[in-house]
Formats: structure tokens, C-alpha cells, sequence
């Protein structure tokens, strides 16, 4: 990086002011080392060398930005999902590591080994993605209604390689209509309506479409868990992400449509946060 003795700011001194306003170092340095596309170690080493003026103004619009409340990885365009890099922005809501439980029961269960698996409302694709690259002999399909999602999700599947994956647009099963699979897997909208978490954090920002599902947040897990049994074959699994406070109603849900096996699993924080069944 040049320096540029026309600006009184070192990049210690940016840095320094940006974490007294956004209230965090980690954060401060996150975006500058993006904004340089270099990594921490880079703005430390050279915390002493003068800050051109344009990278200045470009990291104060960052800064602006996370400081009236928006996510960071919108405002650096990316998110880490289950070890990779995913583009993420406003249309699709932003992975998070509970997510990945979701993933990780996905990948220990017993399907065929050239199993077809399907995931509803894909978003970034950060689950489809994951699954096709950690099982290449899987067939996969993503289904979103989004079509604007779907954009940052073929982006992803390509920047990724994840090139065998297929994505079609439309809502729930609309666009598989005549498609059998041995796992369905889905992180859907399961935000009651009137949750006071909508109007906090990261949340604000993010698609509604892709967070609320009626009065209970159930909703689309209904329409899921009660069309998923003409969808799969036969011990195929179901396994769904769902609210801190939904696993008993959704195991409800999958044994009143005859699945069998039906259990919870608890995430990183002991939350019950994803719940499976399998089909007679």
C-alpha cells in the first residue's frame, strides 16, 4: 500500500477511531481488511504508514454504514458458512453457524450413495452448496422464490464450484412438482409475525419473506412437513431448522403426517434447533 503524505491518518489512527464508534477493534479491522483485501496481521504490521485519502473516505462510508446498525456481512458482501466464503447481500438472509447443524445431521444420515436431495428456500445456497461439494455423488436441488436470491446462489454455486447443483425458481415443492427425493432439508421462514426480534439487530435488514411465517412462525413448516411425504422416498428424511421454541410442535407436526424417528438436536448453544423424521 502507497503512502500518501497529504492525509494526517495512519491506519492505526483510522482503526482506532473506528472501533471507539463502532464500539469493537474485531469489527474495525474486519472492514478495513476487507476494504484493502488484505488480512489483520497486514493493518497491524503496518499500523505507522500513512492512509490515502480515497481508502480513508471509501472506509468511513463502511464504518457509517455498521454504525447505524447494518450487518456486517452485508456490508462486506460475504459470510463464512461451514469453511467457505459465501456472497451474501439484502435479497437472501445471512448464514449462521446454527445453520450448520442442519448440515452436519444432513451429512450423517443413510441416504443412497447417488442420494436426491432437495433444499427449500436456498437463499445464498450456503446448505445445497455445502451439501454438493461435501457429497459429490449426491444430486441436488435448490428451490427458491425468491428469483433475486436465486442470483446470489447460482453466484455462489459457481464461485464455489459447486457446478452440479440445480436451482430452480419457485415456492416450496411448485417447482419439483413430479420429483421424488431421499432427503428434503430446509431452513425456512419461522418468525411469528409479531416477534419483537424483528425490530433488533441484524434482523432489521434482512428479507422478510425469508424470516416471517404467520402468527406462530409456523407456517411454512406446516406446508412443508405436510407435502414432504408425497415427495420422498420411502425412508427418506425431512430435517428442518426452526425456532428456539418450535421443536416440540414441529415433532408434532412430522409424527401427525406418519413420519417415524422423529427427534430434535440441540446447536452449540443447547437449543433445541433442528428437528428430523423419516418416511415410511
Amino acid at each position: 500500500m502507497p503512502q500518501d503524505q497529504e492525509t494526517g491518518s495512519t491506519f492505526k489512527m483510522l482503526l482506532d477511531d473506528a472501533a471507539a464508534r463502532l464500539g469493537s477493534r474485531l469489527e474495525a479491522d474486519v472492514l478495513l481488511a476487507h476494504l484493502l483485501a488484505c488480512d489483520r496481521a497486514w493493518l497491524y504490521g503496518h499500523g505507522t504508514d500513512a492512509c490515502p485519502p480515497a481508502v480513508e473516505s471509501s472506509y468511513m462510508k463502511l464504518v457509517e454504514r455498521r454504525v447505524v446498525g447494518e450487518p456486517i456481512a452485508y456490508v462486506t458482501g460475504t459470510r463464512e458458512f461451514y469453511g467457505r466464503t459465501f456472497q451474501v447481500d439484502r435479497q437472501v438472509l445471512i448464514p449462521r453457524p446454527e445453520t450448520e447443524l442442519l448440515v452436519e445431521l444432513a451429512l450423517e444420515l443413510d441416504p443412497p450413495t447417488r442420494a436426491r436431495a432437495l433444499d427449500i428456500g436456498t437463499g445464498s445456497g450456503c446448505i445445497a452448496i455445502t451439501l454438493c461439494l461435501d457429497q459429490p455423488r449426491w444430486e441436488v436441488t435448490a428451490v427458491d422464490r425468491s428469483e433475486a436470491a436465486l442470483q446470489i446462489a447460482r453466484f455462489n454455486r459457481d464461485a464455489l464450484g459447486a457446478r452440479s447443483l440445480e436451482l430452480r425458481h419457485g415456492n416450496l415443492f411448485e417447482p419439483v412438482s413430479d420429483r421424488h427425493f431421499d432427503l428434503i432439508v430446509s431452513n425456512p421462514p419461522y418468525v411469528a409475525a409479531g416477534d419483537e426480534h424483528l425490530a433488533q439487530g441484524d434482523v432489521r435488514f434482512e428479507p422478510g419473506m425469508a424470516l416471517v411465517a404467520g402468527d406462530d412462525g409456523l407456517d411454512i413448516i406446516r406446508r412443508i412437513v405436510a407435502a414432504a411425504p408425497d415427495h420422498l422416498e420411502p425412508g427418506g428424511w425431512l430435517a428442518l431448522e426452526h425456532g428456539h421454541d418450535q421443536a416440540a410442535p414441529v415433532r408434532k407436526l412430522m409424527e401427525s403426517a406418519g413420519f417415524d424417528q422423529v427427534e430434535s438436536h440441540r446447536d452449540l448453544a443447547g437449543i433445541e434447533r433442528v428437528s428430523l423424521g423419516r418416511a415410511r
